[in-house]
């Protein structure tokens, strides 16, 4: 959709440009003042206006009040931001007809919430075009939809107890949380998860364990390729006291047993030693077990999720895995999708991951450039959605900056002995080192400048503070 974007800040204004342009895929116009914006929006109308409150003339209350004097701007949907938000400028936007007021920084996830909103509401209007507004019971049905089925970052980030925030950006992806919320429900169905190494089988298996709601039951894991074949069925199977030399005298409980009521989950099962895998059919077919050298059976009330990322039917028609054990888990079977082939979701997993390790290590890191994205996209992704998780997590430990940019991944190019170069080394005083030829000190003030107001993060008082400037000082260097 088409949205008219006005902020007189050009190092916040292009980032959200970018993001609502790349990841939300809007058509967005940018200007940079209040009178620029009503030219533009009286020469063609846009259904959607994003503005800063604080700019230099016209403000952006001014500009809500004169969009919504004319004909055309009255089915217009107004979002107002500001970084100096108070009960005032509030109560003043949403009496003029204001869709939201957004404080700054922006929340890039709260901005799309409130866009895809605005959105849903030029939908609907554009249904209804003998309507001026959206009708009161009409707009709480529509919020009611927008709320339970139709906000996209919202509905695409779910906590999953243990694993963490999980985004769901691909229409292949819903339709696998679609299913491992289905098989939830019916514990008696086995699982089997198959997937290219980091792509989130175990992270798939807690979903199918945990449902919807959650689940307090008991969620046990093995990685069947990390024991060795001497020790895995007194493992699995737990085994009695006595039952070989070096067994403890009161003998131990297997992972199977200690998953009762709840979940085992056998990672990289195709690994399981081959003579041990009829013993598990057995207790998938029978529901019962026996401890190694035990003669007492054992009820069991477990489901069986397994992963691998090997082909599994492969393997048994190779004989290296038994068939009748890979059809009984084959009941319930789901596969994901290495990430190079969803590359729609790498831009909006990289923003998740941004903003979550920025949090956690304090810093300003907001926005993905936009030949940032192109290298993410491109790039094969071996290691899928793990690897794409490190490299933003090693970004964000290497520098800090408010933009994502290409300069901070060239380690995936040149291998991980690449030592990052300083993308800009502090101004000291007394070491300052001039060309020869010449110097263009205005372009270097401003250059200064624009620099500390993006360490400011925007905020024109702290940059006054900063450079020992007065508001005003600052405000003529910025105009030039």
């Amino acid at each position: 959709m088409r949205i008219l974007l006005v902020d007189d800040e050009t190092l916040s204004r292009q980032p959200i440009a970018d993001f609502l342009e790349e990841q939300l895929h809007h058509q967005v116009t940018q200007c940079g003042d209040g009178k620029e914006a009503l030219k533009i929006f009286t020469a063609e109308p846009f259904p959607i206006v994003l503005t800063d409150v604080r700019m230099p003339g016209i403000s952006g209350l001014d500009l809500l009040m004169r969009i919504r004097s004319v004909p055309e701007g009255r089915r217009t949907s107004v979002i107002l931001f500001t970084g100096y938000a108070d009960v005032d400028t509030a109560i003043g936007a949403l009496r003029q007809g204001a869709g939201d007021l957004l404080r700054k920084p922006l929340n890039l996830e709260e901005l799309a919430q409130v866009v895809t909103r605005m959105v849903d509401r030029q939908n609907f209007m554009t249904g209804h075009a003998d309507q001026d507004q959206l009708p009161e019971a009409d707009t709480e049905l529509l919020t009611t939809d927008i709320e339970d089925d139709y906000t996209f970052i919202k509905d695409s980030q779910i906590e999953v107890p243990d694993a963490g925030r999980v985004g769901i950006y691909s229409d292949d992806l819903r339709a696998v949380m679609t299913m491992a919320f289905r098989l939830h429900e019916d514990r008696n169905i086995p699982v089997l998860i198959e997937g290219e190494t980091g792509t989130g089988k175990e992270i798939l298996a807690r979903m199918v364990h945990y449902g919807r709601e959650g689940d307090d039951k008991p969620f046990i894991s093995i990685n069947c390729s990390a024991i060795s074949p001497g020790l895995f069925e007194s493992e699995l199977f737990g085994y009695e006291g006595g039952a070989f030399t070096g067994a403890k005298r009161s003998g131990i409980i297997g992972k199977l047993e200690l998953a009762q009521g709840g979940t085992l989950f056998l990672d990289e099962i195709g690994d399981m030693p081959i003579d041990l895998q009829p013993k598990l059919l057995r207790a998938l077919q029978e529901k019962e077990i026996y401890r190694v050298g035990g003669l007492k059976r054992i009820p069991l009330d477990v489901r069986i999720i397994a992963a691998s990322n090997r082909n599994l039917k492969t393997l048994a028609e190779k004989g290296d895995f038994r068939q009748d054990l890979y059809y009984r888990l084959n009941i319930g079977w789901m596969q994901l999708s290495p990430l190079r082939n969803q590359k729609d979701s790498i831009a909006a997993l990289a923003q998740m991951f941004l903003v979550q390790f920025a949090q956690q290590k304090k810093r300003r890191f907001r926005f993905l450039h936009r030949d940032a994205i192109s290298i993410l996209e491109t790039y094969s992704w071996p290691g899928n959605v793990r690897e794409l998780k490190s490299t933003i997590e090693r970004v964000t430990l290497l520098y800090d900056d408010i933009e994502l940019k290409p300069d901070h991944l060239a380690f995936l190019s040149q291998g991980s002995e690449y030592t990052p170069k300083p993308l800009h080394h502090p101004i000291q005083l007394g070491s300052l080192t001039i060309p020869d030829d010449e110097l263009d000190i205005l372009s270097l003030e401003s250059e200064i400048v624009r620099k500390a107001l993006a360490k400011c993060d925007g905020n024109k008082s702290q940059t006054a503070r900063y450079l020992k400037l007065s508001r005003s000082a600052l405000r003529s260097r910025l105009k030039e």
